[in-house]
């Protein structure tokens, strides 16, 4: 009866985080889903992979219908026994999104029992964690990897402070788990930041066994980490091998070739340039966003309402009061350094100001490491705004420069001040001495600042560069007006959520001031400040995440409609691939009927993506051609689509004349400006040199001469070829290295990359059946790994408990 007592305020805790998941995404009850695009993308995309998995039951790990042919390895890939993953179902078991809230809300709960803090200032720090507003918004855009990876964060660091106390086996079971979890919600970027953030705990821990004269532990601990960790990887190797193995595929891969696409010379070899990483770095003031959401504008698409200068305007211009009140809805008031920004990633007012009531009054000394977390990221959030740091890290730093959107890196201190914030809120009510004066000053320098920042609102003149915009589209006159009202909403949301924040550090402040006084219990103080706190962050989360953003399942399952244009393109049943101009390789929505080569993807394959840029962009038909693009969908003067034949496409394979020599993957890429295709092959001797010392380099090409498609399916493809001579044959399909093999009437034959991309065979003459099959050994070696480490996590914590129980057992006895 003890025990249930024991634990009845946690499960009251995780009820109220369910119901409080469900009720903040209350349409998933009436069965609707949210609207996602980064999602809708990825729908386009793995439809070919979806479709597969349903029909035959099993993986094809292979797609045609993105950028030509890549593995699906980051597109959803299912892996036998991946225990971790099943975990991680049970976890998340409500609908999604409220899936991910809720479990923002309970790894964060449980970070803050390992601080000791009591079930309910735990429930709403939790709470005020789960709706800090970029959580928010990445839920509503479709992040949802990077939202699944973040909210494992708390559960890794409450493991590794349990392990750093010394709590070897709680501390060592939870770090092997949540680490597991982690790495299996496979966002590498937001992992990686988390291993930055525990580095700077594991110098404070470090010291502070220094200063203990506990140095001795640190075998153990080490020990400890080091268990946790490989069986964590063990657990999920499958997905990290076929992910390091695809990485030397992507654009997040070392740039082989030496010359920009406008023939400029490369002075990198980084797999993503200095500007492309940085180029969304969060401005330097702009980071008061965190205490005021909407200080420099709030997002790209703000709702001003009917109260501002832009309806006024747009009034004045002849509008309807509806046309008007529909053009405010939707009104371009973010005026910071970044392109695009969804919304602001706003932590709380009451949030900050309970932060620094941490800094001044709680007495334990980690308050330090998650302050010099949350400083640490938002130096480096800062990007090329600070340039001399940033440079630093993407030097020097080992995997820094593999990752883009620095600004991210402020999920670190959207994590670190909550926890200061609840330490500030528990102390206040544990240490009595300095109470006042701790609050004081608190809201000298919280309200302090609020005042500053509203008498410098003169120093801001609220413009952007993109104004200039709006300038030229809408002429002199009427633009200037157009962006003398924006700037005018500008002003007044700055001035407004200024006054706002304020309004909320008061409420703090005089909540705790009434309960230092005597006017108010403890519990009262708390819940109050709670609401307050909490609500705060979801009145500003519903201005970008509501109930709009819902729509039926359907929708979200099959979301784009089939154009004129691709009824009219798949009444042809052969296998060709199309190419939608408007897309630009950046759009899955032709991959979701057809076989193309553009598609949305983070990490894109490099040499697709390098033939776009340096030869399909230039117009370069030959490359069109050998890439069996049949149809290409254009749009005319009017915006309408219409479908155009390529009669001259290659088709699935094709018998060459000539092999092209040359050294290097810049004269690959250059032999392609002008190459015959249907009749010569680029291949490189620099890594096929030792096939072309014994081969042939020319062939007699027989105008009979035939290879024809017979079987297609994404991982296996059968040929018939019939050549009176040895041949050289070109297959339209791209060339991955590992994984694919290829047979000539059953016989292994070696797959050689030509014209940068694709595959190519040495054929002997005669009639023959070739076969291309997928079968990936990365995918078989890791699911051994997986299996086998999976065991070893199951007998560990076996024996972890057993022991635990012999020893309590043990030290009854001597009672």
């Amino acid at each position: 009866m003890k025990q249930l007592q024991k634990f009845y305020p946690h499960l009251l805790a995780i009820l109220g985080f369910i119901l409080i998941s469900l009720v903040y995404f209350s349409p998933v009850l009436q069965g609707k889903t949210i609207y996602q695009s980064d999602i809708v993308q990825y729908t386009g995309m793995a439809k070919e992979q979806n479709d597969f998995r349903a029909e035959n039951h099993t993986e094809p790990y292979w797609t045609n219908s993105a950028f030509g042919g890549m593995p699906t390895y980051q597109l959803g890939a299912k892996y036998a026994n991946d225990y971790i993953g099943m975990l991680d179902d049970a976890l998340r078991f409500l609908p999604r999104p409220a899936d991910y809230l809720f479990l923002y809300f309970l790894s964060f709960y449980g970070l803050l029992l390992v601080f000791r803090v009591d079930p309910l200032k735990a429930f709403f720090g939790a709470l005020a964690f789960g709706f800090s507003t970029y959580l928010i918004i990445i839920l509503g855009v479709g992040h949802n990897a990077k939202a699944h990876a973040i909210a494992y964060m708390p559960m890794v660091i409450a493991g590794f402070i349990l392990v750093f106390r010394k709590r070897y086996l709680h501390g060592g079971t939870l770090t092997m788990l949540a680490v597991a979890l982690e790495i299996n919600a496979n966002h590498f970027q937001m992992t990686y930041y988390l291993f930055l953030l525990l580095l700077v705990f594991s110098v404070y821990f470090t010291y502070r066994l220094y200063q203990d004269k506990e140095l001795k532990e640190l075998p153990k601990i080490i020990g400890t980490f080091a268990i946790a960790v490989i069986f964590a990887i063990g657990a999920n190797a499958t997905n990290l091998l076929a992910t390091k193995e695809y990485a030397s595929f992507s654009t997040r891969s070392k740039n082989e070739l030496t010359f920009n696409p406008n023939g400029s010379k490369v002075t990198t070899d980084n797999a993503l340039s200095r500007e492309y990483i940085t180029e969304y770095s969060y401005g330097i003031a702009e980071s008061l966003n965190l205490i005021a959401p909407r200080l420099f504008g709030g997002s790209n698409a703000e709702n001003v309402g009917t109260d501002s200068k832009l309806y006024e305007f747009i009034i004045n211009q002849g509008a309807s009061p509806s046309e008007a009140e529909e053009f405010a809805e939707n009104v371009p008031t973010y005026w910071g350094n970044q392109p695009i920004v969804a919304a602001p990633a706003y932590i709380g007012a009451i949030v900050f100001f309970l932060a620094i009531l941490g800094l001044f009054h709680d007495k334990r000394k980690i308050k330090y490491a998650f302050l010099t977390g949350a400083i640490f990221s938002l130096l480096l959030s800062w990007g090329k705004n600070l340039g001399f740091l940033t440079d630093f890290f993407i030097d020097f730093v080992p995997m820094y420069d593999k990752f883009r959107a620095v600004s991210s890196i402020q999920v670190l201190l959207e994590l670190c001040m909550p926890v200061l914030a609840i330490m500030g809120l528990q102390s206040f009510f544990i240490e009595k001495e300095d109470q006042w004066k701790s609050l004081k000053y608190t809201g000298i320098v919280t309200l302090g600042l609020v005042v500053l920042l509203f008498l410098a609102k003169g120093m801001f003149d609220f413009t952007t560069a993109n104004d200039n915009y709006y300038i030229k589209a809408y002429g002199e006159e009427m633009g200037s007006a157009f962006v003398n009202a924006l700037k005018a909403d500008r002003a007044s949301l700055y001035a407004a959520d200024l006054l706002r924040s304020g309004f909320f550090m008061l409420v703090a402040f005089g909540v705790l001031w009434s309960y230092h006084k005597g006017k108010l219990v403890q519990n009262t103080a708390i819940i109050i400040i709670g609401v307050f706190m909490v609500g705060d962050l979801v009145f500003i989360d519903k201005n970008y995440v509501n109930n709009k953003d819902f729509v039926s399942k359907r929708e979200m399952a099959e979301p784009f409609e089939a154009t004129e244009s691709d009824m009219q393109i798949l009444q042809d049943t052969t296998h060709y691939r199309v190419f939608e101009v408007s897309g630009n390789m950046s759009s899955a929505r032709a991959s979701f009927f057809h076989k193309s080569i553009g598609g949305y993807h983070a990490a894109k394959p490099r040499r697709m993506q390098q033939l776009f840029d340096y030869q399909i962009a230039k117009n370069n038909k030959e490359v069109l051609d050998m890439l069996n693009i049949k149809y290409i969908i254009q749009t005319d003067e009017k915006g309408q689509e219409f479908p155009t034949m390529n009669p001259d496409a290659n088709g699935n394979a094709w018998f060459v004349k000539e092999l092209k020599m040359v050294n290097s993957a810049d004269e690959e890429m250059k032999a392609l400006d002008k190459l015959d295709t249907k009749n010569v092959a680029v291949i490189n001797t620099t890594e096929f040199g030792v096939w072309l010392k014994t081969e042939p380099k020319s062939f007699a090409k027989d105008s009979l001469a035939t290879i024809k498609l017979d079987l297609y399916r994404p991982n296996h493809l059968v040929y018939t070829s019939n050549n009176t001579n040895d041949g050289f044959a070109v297959f339209s399909e791209v060339y991955y290295e590992n994984g694919w093999i290829a047979t000539i009437d059953g016989k292994e034959t070696p797959i050689h990359r030509v014209d940068y991309t694709l595959r190519g065979l040495h054929i002997p003459a005669g009639k023959h059946t070739i076969e291309f099959k997928f079968e990936p050994q990365v995918v078989k070696t890791g699911s051994m790994i997986t299996l086998f480490s999976s065991i070893g996590m199951v007998l560990l914590i076996i024996g972890g408990v057993y022991f635990e129980r012999k020893r309590e057992k043990s030290m009854d006895n001597r009672k």
